[in-house]
């Protein structure tokens, strides 16, 4: 079977197999599937800035243009021995499950695909193609644990020239999490903080990091579960107008959103029903909540639940880059997903 297992993902990306043609990354954690997206296409040593070299596409572009794929796959590279085909936001779209698939009958010669994706089922036919693909590879992306969490804090530690002391590290180690692209930004955030210092304090972690495991916004997160739009605003302007970051609300509504997608593909695949998987939860969901989270389980789909998590992910992206404007970023993209909740609570009422 063409495929790892979540703890084996870093070691094959070190030293990939140079004979495979295609490359899966999905998961729920959309900022470690990029991030390991990025890592796989260097290792490529193809110029990622040069469109002669790099073509890069949308599942959806892909799903729509029929055969989009196989022609760019098929294409003799002018300035370069091969091609990198990078593909993004694939959620299992039946159309690039079936170009993938003809890539699997008659591999690339001049090109290399690589797709990111959210998290799929075992019979999701992208994934069950590329695993039984000699020469492609499908590689699961999950939440990081406690290990993978102390990998990028050492990693961007040694970057910044850092030591930490052992509480500072517990301390930011118990608030990261979730998603890697968003842990990252906390960690490179701490080490900016800390710049032309050898050693970072806990009073350093508490003073920047703050409560990046979420619970102090479980008001706000909850508010949009349940699709009550004017309840979520007022929260939202309670904690902009305290002082609070609108990452960290993001950071806390990305962790729950990932939770629930998880849950979902749980009950889609017929394991249990919504309130036995949410009850059985792990880390456990706090009881007073667990009612707002089993009816967010049922009624979100898949698809629903990765265009969410797609449209977090990018407002963390675009905060960062331009921090004037979190706030505003940040009350878009919650108050967008509490509208479509609210759609989805309508349906569900009318349905009975």
């Amino acid at each position: 079977m063409a495929q790892k297992k979540a703890h084996e993902v870093d070691s094959w990306l070190a030293r990939p197999n140079p004979q495979t043609a295609i490359v899966l990354l999905y998961g729920p954690d959309r900022g470690l599937v990029a991030e390991r997206a990025r890592a796989y296409a260097a290792r490529t040593e193809l110029p990622l800035d040069d469109p002669f070299s790099v073509v890069r596409l949308d599942g959806s572009e892909v799903d729509k243009d029929e055969g989009r794929l196989l022609d760019e796959a098929r294409t003799v590279p002018m300035f370069s021995s091969r091609r990198l085909l990078w593909v993004r936001n694939a959620t299992g779209q039946k159309g690039l499950a079936d170009d993938v698939k003809a890539l699997c009958a008659e591999p690339p010669r001049d090109a290399i695909i690589l797709i990111e994706a959210g998290e799929l089922k075992k019979n999701a036919a992208l994934r069950t193609t590329v695993e039984a693909c000699d020469w492609a590879m499908a590689l699961p992306c999950y939440a990081d644990e406690a290990k993978g969490i102390d990998a990028v804090i050492d990693e961007e530690m040694q970057k910044a020239g850092l030591s930490l002391t052992l509480e500072a590290r517990q301390a930011l180690r118990r608030n990261l999490g979730g998603d890697r692209l968003a842990s990252r930004g906390e960690v490179q955030k701490l080490a900016l903080y800390a710049m032309g210092r050898k050693q970072i304090e806990l009073e350093d972690v508490k003073a920047m990091i703050g409560d990046v495991s979420g619970l102090s916004f479980d008001d706000a997160v909850d508010a949009i579960l349940e699709g009550k739009v004017e309840e979520f605003d007022a929260v939202f302007t309670r904690h902009a107008l305290t002082g609070s970051q609108s990452f960290l609300l993001l950071a806390a509504a990305m962790r729950q959103f990932q939770a629930i997608h998880l849950m979902r593909g749980a009950m889609s695949n017929g394991a249990r029903n919504a309130a036995a998987i949410v009850a059985n939860a792990r880390p456990p969901i706090f009881f007073s909540r667990r009612k707002i989270v089993e009816n967010a389980v049922e009624r979100w789909s898949g698809e629903a639940l990765s265009r969410a998590l797609a449209r977090l992910q990018e407002a963390v992206l675009q905060t960062r880059r331009r921090p004037d404007l979190s706030t505003a970023i940040a009350r878009q993209a919650l108050l967008g997903i509490a509208v479509e909740s609210a759609r989805l609570f309508q349906r569900a009422r009318a349905r009975g």
